[in-house]
Formats: structure tokens, C-alpha cells, sequence
């Protein structure tokens, strides 16, 4: 083999080379769309699901403050915020766990004398 055909080799070799990057880089910037898709709509859904836990803490709230404020003799505290260290998965957990707390403050009021409602 002379040089002039190792020369062709080889610049055919790093043509093929050069073609198959280029077709690795195009389905890995295709998988990369996909997976910033898919992170964008998982935000998204995690964004929904917050507000939707936002609005039913502040709903169970609303209805505690109406409860406390027929007592004379409770001071309502301030409102409640979110907790930063709370997980994502355990939302309908968290709100559940409210929405008990609530149903006891309820039944802790119901059980006063009537006097002490006053």
C-alpha cells in the first residue's frame, strides 16, 4: 500500500468518523429535547399540585379561624405558610394530616360548655 492510498484511508476513516458524531450528536440533542419536555411538564404538574395543597390548607384554615373566633377567650395565630423541607410526594398526606387536625379542633369545640363558647 503507497501513501497516496493510507492517506485516502484514513480521510475516508475520519469522514465516517466525523458522519457518525454528527448522527450521535443529533439523537442525543433529540433525547435531551425529550428529557427537557418531560422535566418541564413535571414541573409543571408539581407547580398544579402545589397550589391545588396551598388552596386546601387555606380552605381548612379560613374554616379553623371561623370556628376559634366564636371562643372569646382564643386568640387566632397567624396564618399558616408553607413548609420548605416538606416532600412533594407526601402532599395528600400533609393535607389529610390538616384536615384531621381540623375535624379535631372541631370536636375539641363542640365538647366546650356552652359557656365557654361565649
Amino acid at each position: 500500500m503507497n501513501a497516496a492510498m493510507e492517506y485516502k484511508q484514513i480521510v475516508g476513516l475520519a469522514g465516517k468518523a466525523a458522519e457518525e458524531l454528527r448522527a450521535w450528536e443529533r439523537r442525543r440533542a433529540e433525547e435531551l429535547d425529550a428529557e427537557i419536555a418531560a422535566a418541564e411538564a413535571a414541573v409543571a404538574e408539581a407547580k398544579e399540585r402545589e397550589a391545588r395543597t396551598v388552596q386546601g390548607a387555606q380552605h381548612w384554615w379560613r374554616m379553623a379561624q371561623d370556628n376559634v373566633s366564636r371562643l372569646s377567650w382564643l386568640e387566632v395565630g397567624a396564618d399558616p405558610a408553607p413548609a420548605p423541607h416538606a416532600y412533594a410526594g407526601r402532599l395528600d398526606l400533609y393535607l389529610r394530616e390538616v384536615k384531621e387536625t381540623y375535624q379535631e379542633l372541631v370536636d375539641a369545640v363542640l365538647s366546650l360548655g356552652w359557656r365557654a363558647r361565649r
